[in-house]
């Protein structure tokens, strides 16, 4: 597979098979995706791989958190503390598709929470990674992060698995250090669903538009 394809068919995909995926696989994709780029080969990548009991009480846990209205709170601000323009827009329309393609209706609350509540179940995925870095690393190391995780997805689809990253896997990292042993000098950056898409889930269905080059690129020639 090359490289144009796999950035063609990565999506985040949001409905997993019951089908295990060998701890060999994850190990292969995380040892091609260290090769990623990192500033002075900072190398700021920790991975937690949870799996099997481990993963479903985690999941349980975070569910549970959710559920009784215990907002979440991230190691970091990933999004805005207050959505505008065009950015207010694209989010909006993201959560339109979405809904729409799953025909739950704008005013159907019970609906939309228990789609929402399926984040926190890796939307069934066999494995999930969670991301730490030290704290004392700086946004450089987030960037080198970036380009890390983007690796790990686009390895899983060369090894045939799917991948969903998420940030709502970062919401409770409280929970998450307290279940995994991580100190609080570890922060969690996000995590990732990966296993084998449910590919007859009409949610796998529907992808996100990308803007055109004029709106992003301004050239200087």
């Amino acid at each position: 597979m090359n490289v144009k394809t796999a950035l063609a068919e990565r999506k985040s995909t949001r409905a997993f098979l019951d089908k295990k995926v060998p701890l060999e696989t994850i190990n292969a994709i995380i040892e091609q995706s260290k090769t990623a780029p990192s500033g002075v080969n900072t190398q700021p990548w920790q991975v937690a791989v949870v799996t099997g009991d481990r993963k479903v009480e985690l999941c349980n846990k975070l569910e549970e958190a959710f559920r009784s209205g215990i907002k979440g709170s991230m190691d970091f601000d990933y999004y805005p503390s207050e959505w505008f323009g065009e950015y207010k827009e694209r989010r909006k329309a993201c959560g339109i598709l979405m809904y729409s393609t799953l025909e739950i209706e704008r005013d159907d609350r019970q609906k939309q929470l228990d789609q929402w509540a399926l984040n926190y179940q890796a939307f069934g995925a066999p494995v999930i990674l969670l991301f730490f870095i030290d704290k004392v690393l700086g946004k450089g190391s987030y960037l080198d992060y970036g380009m890390f995780l983007q690796s790990i997805m686009l390895s899983a689809i060369e090894n045939g698995l799917a991948t969903c990253p998420q940030a709502a896997l970062g919401e409770y990292p409280e929970i998450v250090r307290g279940e995994l042993g991580y100190s609080h000098e570890k922060v969690l950056i996000c995590g990732m669903a990966i296993g084998y898409e449910d590919k007859s889930a009409i949610i796998n269905s529907y992808r996100t538009p990308r803007e055109e080059l004029d709106k992003i690129v301004r050239y200087f020639v």
